[in-house]
């Protein structure tokens, strides 16, 4: 049983070093784009809400990692 709750800590711990690797390029190939086709202020604000949320996602899920570690 405590094996299989290490491999499931270290699937989520994955899933979140994906997200915000995914979020961190992805918020800097859009705010490069919107430059190139001259994009509307109130849409680059849009990406970064985006990205914010992606961020504060990930901390959440980190810190459920975290307590549930911490409590094993």
């Amino acid at each position: 049983m405590g094996q299989d709750k290490d491999a499931e800590q270290a699937r989520q711990g994955r899933i979140v070093a994906l997200v915000i690797a995914g979020t961190m390029i992805g918020w800097i190939v859009a705010q490069w784009l919107g430059k190139q086709v001259g994009m509307d202020n109130r849409f680059a604000v849009l990406i970064d809400l985006a990205a914010l949320a992606g961020f504060f996602w990930a901390l959440v899920v980190t810190l459920q990692i975290w307590r549930n570690r911490r409590d094993n």
